[in-house]
């Protein structure tokens, strides 16, 4: 079921920062995935080598194009959950030009309060995204979702948003785009008492932008992460891969609303069977 558009500000419950882009998706066989240098359960950033990929994929394999962007989907479904247009709210940068009109209509179809900023040069994001086996790998050319400017956080109608709002969420991928945003969202949230939410997206944010999060995560009330992610996090920290060591060690960083209380001991080994 379609909603009418948001109407009103204050009905903000949960607002999401992150990268707005339309998804192309294909089924591929894994010498697609070998020609690009694309892994299954993984996302990268595009590189001038894949620039041709996007236009081949349309040309070789059926695809869908789809509304999308990490935090965007996200916020997307929250929205169904919730129900009332106009609960949630997404802003993101995307290009003058129609795949921004497609993504706008289509958030603001389903009831999310889509607040882009809008850049005149540059295209609007596009995301391909390779399913093989039930699994998919993302290759991202981010386009118009990398401009996006602190500049635009600092308006009158995103402010009125923020501060309307109880949750924010981010996906790690916007660390490589707008990490004073990020910043500027955390110190709002801490001193509001409010609620953050951060996912680390995927490997290469722990690689290779250790610091930008290292930077957000003294605001994170919440981490999400799955088992490759939370890995390589403990990897870039020092603690190791142990997945329930990097839990209990990400929980008792230090944030800037205060610490938080030690977390509890780990429970007790189940014991074993009784013989048959």
């Amino acid at each position: 079921e379609k909603h009418p558009g948001p109407s009103s500000m204050a009905d903000t419950k949960l607002i999401g920062f992150g990268n707005p882009l339309l998804d192309i998706s294909a089924v591929v066989e894994q010498d697609v995935l070998d020609k690009w240098g694309a892994k299954l359960n993984d996302a990268i950033l595009a590189e001038d080598k894949h620039k041709p990929m996007y236009a081949e994929l349309a040309e070789s394999h059926p695809v869908e194009y789809i509304a999308g962007g990490a935090t965007q989907n996200s916020i997307r479904v929250a929205q169904w959950v919730m129900g009332k247009p106009g609960s949630t709210a997404f802003v993101g940068c995307v290009g003058k030009d129609q795949f921004g009109d497609k993504l706008e209509q289509a958030a603001r179809g389903d009831g999310v309060n889509a607040a882009y900023m809008k850049h005149p040069e540059t295209p609007t994001g596009t995301c391909a995204v390779l399913v093989k086996g039930g699994e998919r790998s993302l290759v991202a050319n981010l386009s118009a979702a990398n401009c996006y400017e602190i500049s635009h956080y600092e308006t009158a109608e995103i402010q009125e948003l923020v501060t309307a709002a109880n949750i924010v969420y981010c996906a790690g991928f916007f660390l490589t785009v707008s990490p004073p945003t990020m910043i500027a969202l955390g110190k709002h949230v801490a001193e509001k008492h409010k609620t953050f939410c951060l996912n680390l997206s995927a490997p290469f944010i722990c690689q290779f932008f250790k610091d930008p999060l290292l930077s957000v995560m003294p605001y994170v009330d919440f981490l999400f992460g799955n088992e490759s992610e939370a890995a390589e996090f403990g990897k870039a920290m020092g603690w190791g891969e142990e997945l329930d060591v990097v839990a209990l060690k990400a929980a008792a960083m230090p944030k800037e609303s205060g610490s938080p209380p030690p977390p509890p001991p780990p429970p007790p080994p189940s014991p074993p069977p009784p013989p048959p």
